[in-house]
């Protein structure tokens, strides 16, 4: 006898349908299978029979055999085990032989006890069923609001094997989930504001212009001169998601297994903050069997390096290329994984060892060879990818003591979203979300000079050594402070600010 079902695997942040083909014949009784299983797939023999059993079904003493399709690829994890159940059940009749298993996908894995536990990277999975014309998607209570913000499917949950058997007996039929509205209201998730920062404006300027564009940022400053503060704050100034980026994050975050019980969907930007003891492979991604790393989990948010010199350099430098591309591709002998990488880079870091290197209050106590030692760890082209670049002085007691309140985030995030949105008009029908994503061919087309500004970029380049890519990143960054201005020329004073903004590294690493 032979019965058909459906499941699905993961391929990096992808799901693909798995067909289940379950054959059974009167031999001495035996179970297998085939297909690529990995170990935990292989266990599925254990938790299947252990589940039926205690959950009052017969188990067919047969000859059992399953093939998990396509073969050709390794199948990893618990998810198949419901799909497997639901095959044996149909071959001992516990489920009508008349069932039709043609729309329907099973996803869970299964306890002793008969109950549904949850699995990992349910959203990919179902929006891969979907994709494959399933229509009847059947999950672990813990993961359905997860499932159920597919469109298009109807998601059961199913909390054990009993409550399976008795939709498909027609005792006790499953209401499909509602379907789970996307809730983007809740920006962040801390209590935290620029109005808590003070002083500093040349810094918070920078932000916005960084969170207007989307462009990679540098803080250097003595320490406690405010820039991990503001770094933490950058995420109550960026724009809502949109229920696209929400959709890719919420995938990533789901198959690293970081979405919380009953999570439906990551709606506030992440924000990742590792720290620099953190290996090369935990940042961008790896392992035996693939799986997300840190620029990956901070997806269409912000990704934060504090004491970016503390890093290896070999972790930083890893950076370079996701930066570049908006993705990093793992590459291991069970195949390639692209993993999404477009995230916020911020960086913050002291000026040398004893953090007070050009400081105005306090005397540097490190040698020059320490100092230059230490400002190279950071790498030049690292640096060169890296759009703005701003030094915060130690604040003054005046700074620190002012009764009034600085500007609140609502106000610089609603300059923000205004300058999305002008840039927004221009961008029509092109895959561009930020002017930080723009290509050299976009550049040229939107970044225009008049003479005035042309005078200035060049005698900047000039005297600063600039690179191609240097070169690109200013014009980008003029792009966005003339947006914030909502004009849709550059003029010479937007690309002056654009060079101050990143002539930084030529007073440290020079």
């Amino acid at each position: 006898m032979l019965t058909c079902t459906y499941s699905a695997g993961l391929f990096g942040i992808d799901g693909y349908i798995v067909t289940v083909e379950c054959n059974a014949y009167s031999e001495i009784p035996s179970f297998e299978i085939v297909g690529l299983p990995d170990a935990a797939v292989k266990e599925a023999k254990q938790r299947v029979q252990a589940a039926t059993a205690n959950s009052g079904y017969f188990f067919p003493q047969m000859a059992i055999t399953v093939n998990l399709a396509p073969a050709d690829i390794k199948k990893e994890g618990s998810a198949f085990d419901l799909a497997i159940l639901a095959a044996l059940l149909k071959i001992s009749h516990s489920i009508p032989a008349t069932t039709s298993f043609d729309s329907c996908c099973f996803i869970g894995e299964l306890s002793f006890s008969g109950s549904v536990r949850s699995v990992r990277g349910v959203l990919p999975m179902v929006l891969a069923a979907r994709d494959a014309g399933k229509t009847d998607i059947f999950v672990p209570a813990e993961n359905a609001k997860e499932a159920a913000v597919v469109d298009g499917v109807r998601v059961y949950s199913v909390d054990c094997v009993t409550t399976m058997v008795e939709h498909f007996t027609g005792k006790a039929p499953l209401s499909p989930v509602e379907r789970t509205v996307a809730d983007f209201s809740k920006l962040y998730p801390a209590k935290i504001d620029f109005s808590d920062v003070k002083g500093q404006e040349k810094a918070k300027r920078a932000m916005e212009i960084a969170a207007a564009g989307g462009h990679n940022i540098l803080l250097i400053g003595p320490p406690g001169a405010g820039k991990s503060m503001l770094a933490k704050r950058l995420l109550t100034i960026l724009p809502p998601m949109t229920f696209g980026e929400a959709i890719t994050t919420t995938k990533v975050h789901s198959v690293a297994g970081l979405l919380g019980e009953g999570q439906a969907l990551v709606s506030c930007r992440p924000f990742r903050s590792p720290h620099h003891t953190l290996s090369a492979p935990a940042l961008v991604g790896g392992g035996k069997n693939p799986t997300p790393g840190e620029i990956s989990i901070a997806n269409n948010g912000v990704l934060f390096l504090d004491e970016l010199p503390e890093f290896p350099k070999n972790v930083s430098e890893s950076l370079r290329q996701p930066l570049e591309d908006g993705k990093i591709t793992i590459t291991r002998t069970a195949g390639r994984v692209t993993f999404p990488s477009e995230f916020m880079l911020v960086c913050a870091m002291n000026p040398c060892k004893c953090g007070y290197y050009g400081s105005k209050i306090r005397d540097c106590t490190c040698k020059k060879e320490d100092i230059k030692k230490y400002l190279a760890k950071i790498s030049g082209p690292l640096l060169d990818r890296i759009d703005i670049q701003v030094e915060l002085p130690a604040l003054e007691y005046s700074e620190l003591s002012q009764k009034g309140e600085s500007e609140p985030s609502a106000a610089i995030r609603e300059r923000v979203i205004g300058a999305r949105e002008f840039a927004k008009e221009r961008f029509e029908g092109l895959d561009i979300t930020c002017n930080a994503s723009m290509t050299t061919t976009h550049i040229r087309k939107f970044c225009a000079l008049d003479a005035a500004g042309d005078k200035i970029l060049k005698n900047a380049f000039e005297a600063m050594g600039m690179s191609a890519r240097g070169y690109d990143r200013i014009l980008r960054v003029a792009r966005t402070i003339a947006d914030l201005d909502k004009s849709e020329s550059i003029t010479a004073r937007h690309i002056a600010e654009a060079v101050q903004l990143r002539s930084l590294d030529r007073k440290y690493w020079n």
